[in-house]
């Protein structure tokens, strides 16, 4: 799996785009340094780190869990991985992105990542944070890969 990059500035994307990342098929097998959140409202804003010191993954024949260690000011003591919602970081989602990835824009306040289609189609995707704009270029990749396989 990727790892942290010494540039990471711990920005994470937002919860809107990475639910709709799930929904159209993004999987996670859960890494130390992976941040999640879980969809609860007592919850809402918390993003959470896997780290053997903290949250651990555990994989049992049902399934991972993660399990919170020593967290009792909130009584978690593991969530299935299924409840939390991955936060990929910003060299996760440039990974993924792979050999469509071109370039990365500043232009503050927002940030623009223009990939290239295996069709060589050159796009542009703006967002008002490094994770977002590659979040942004991810759905559409991923959309476009969906597209072409029903065609």
């Amino acid at each position: 799996m990727l790892e942290a990059s010494p540039s990471d500035t711990g920005l994470v994307i937002s919860v809107e785009l990475a639910k709709k990342l799930r929904t159209i098929g993004l999987s996670w097998t859960p890494r130390p340094g992976d941040r999640f959140t879980l969809l609860a409202p007592d919850l809402t804003g918390e993003v959470f780190t896997i780290s053997e010191m903290v949250v651990e993954a555990h994989e049992f024949s049902s399934g991972t869990v993660l399990g919170f260690n020593g967290t009792t000011e909130w009584a978690l003591d593991s969530v299935d991985v299924d409840d939390a919602l991955w936060l990929p970081r910003e060299d996760q989602l440039r990974g993924l992105l792979g050999a469509t990835f071109r370039s990365l824009v500043a232009h503050p306040p927002r940030y623009t990542v223009t990939t290239l289609s295996s069709s060589g189609l050159e796009q542009a995707f703006e967002a008002e944070s490094v994770p977002d704009a590659y979040a942004a270029a991810l759905l559409s990749l991923v959309e476009q890969s969906m597209d072409d396989a029903l065609a």
